[in-house]
């Protein structure tokens, strides 16, 4: 990297690569690490990117009164070893740590705790005729 004499072993055209790259690999490191911290901050205060700037902005910092996150909401109920793995994560309830519940997610569970089996009728039923109901009618051009 110090390579600038004339003893040099090296290319002078390696010696700029490697400066180069030294330069892109510090920045690439800075960058991922402030991505990290910023993440590790939000866990531990509760307080999204958006929302601490705007708490920022009004002043209001002091009064927030979230809770840290806590990991399991993160990576789920499985076993330490899943974390640094893409897998799909298993959480303790679904619809409180996404913040909405799907109405199939929701049919499909109020039949489990009446304890039915789905019905085999098909949810869609064939139309008798072959017309376009009267709504799709008023979405198609003239």
């Amino acid at each position: 990297f110090f390579c600038a004499d004339e003893d040099c072993t090296f290319n002078s055209v390696v010696v700029h690569l490697v400066r180069v790259m030294t330069v892109l690999c510090i920045g690439a490191f800075l960058f991922t690490s402030s991505m990290l911290m910023n993440v590790c901050y939000g866990l531990m205060t509760g307080i999204g990117t958006i929302d601490r700037l705007k708490k920022k902005a009004t002043n209001t910092m002091s009064q927030s009164d979230e809770e840290p996150i806590p990991l399991k909401d993160v990576f789920g109920i499985q076993g330490y070893h899943t974390w640094p793995f893409p897998v799909d994560p298993v959480f303790d309830d679904y619809d409180r740590i996404m913040g909405y519940s799907t109405p199939q997610r929701l049919a499909r569970e109020q039949q489990f705790m009446e304890r039915k089996t789905p019905a085999n009728t098909p949810d869609i039923v064939p139309a008798p005729t072959m017309e376009l109901p009267s709504c799709v009618n008023d979405f198609l051009p003239v």
